[in-house]
């Protein structure tokens, strides 16, 4: 079973903690987790660009000149693509790009990318987090305690708390997450991840069923 070091506010080390292995100790599939990551890509889109066509841009229906005599190619009307305000030729119609992914696939990709963290020791495991107000300067404070100021940092805490959130949402490459709130993408783009103790039962109960 994996483990890593339980840590306090100071960055000092308070024990060791114990990972579940369903989570940070299962098989990494690769293609999975690009599946997984390309399902919640689409899905942040609306699919709602468009443009008009021939049929639908506003024009009139008189021929821009005679169909004989001019010497010029014959013309129909001026909505044609080759006309200024002219229609879009297989230009873009809202549509539906929405992908879906299985509950069970979606699990295993996430613990695909967790473990993938794990292994590279990204994994960062807080005793506590508790904030009386809200301060910037406390919270990366702790951030340079633990060692990861600078970094993509993914905070996942157990339950929605406005001071912390407030706390840590102008330092730049921080996202709060509330668990079991986040995707695969999160735990791809964090360079380290933060759980508290709570926020770590949270979703070893939710996902592996701890």
């Amino acid at each position: 079973m994996p483990q890593t070091t339980l840590k306090k506010s100071d960055g000092s080390g308070a024990g060791s903690v114990a990972l579940s292995e369903k989570l940070f100790g299962a098989n990494i599939n690769k293609g999975l987790i690009h599946q997984a990551v390309l399902t919640e890509v689409a899905n942040s889109r609306q699919g709602t660009q468009s443009t008009k066509t021939r049929g639908t841009v506003h024009h009139t229906t008189r021929k821009p000149y005679k169909q004989k005599g001019t010497g010029r190619a014959r013309q129909g009307m001026t909505s044609a693509p080759h006309y200024r305000h002219g229609g879009v030729a297989m230009g873009p119609l809202p549509r539906n790009v929405q992908l879906s992914l299985p509950k069970k696939m979606r699990r295993a990709a996430i613990a695909a990318a967790l473990t993938s963290r794990a292994q590279d020791d990204a994994i960062v495991i807080l005793d506590a987090l508790n904030f009386d107000t809200i301060s910037t300067k406390a919270a990366f404070a702790l951030l340079l305690q633990l060692g990861v100021a600078g970094q993509q940092v993914l905070l996942v805490i157990p339950e929605n708390n406005p001071v912390v959130y407030k706390s840590f949402r102008n330092i730049p490459g921080v996202e709060v997450r509330i668990a079991p709130a986040f995707s695969t993408r999160d735990v791809l783009k964090a360079q380290s991840i933060i759980f508290t103790q709570d926020s770590l039962s949270k979703i070893e109960s939710v996902w592996a069923g701890a």
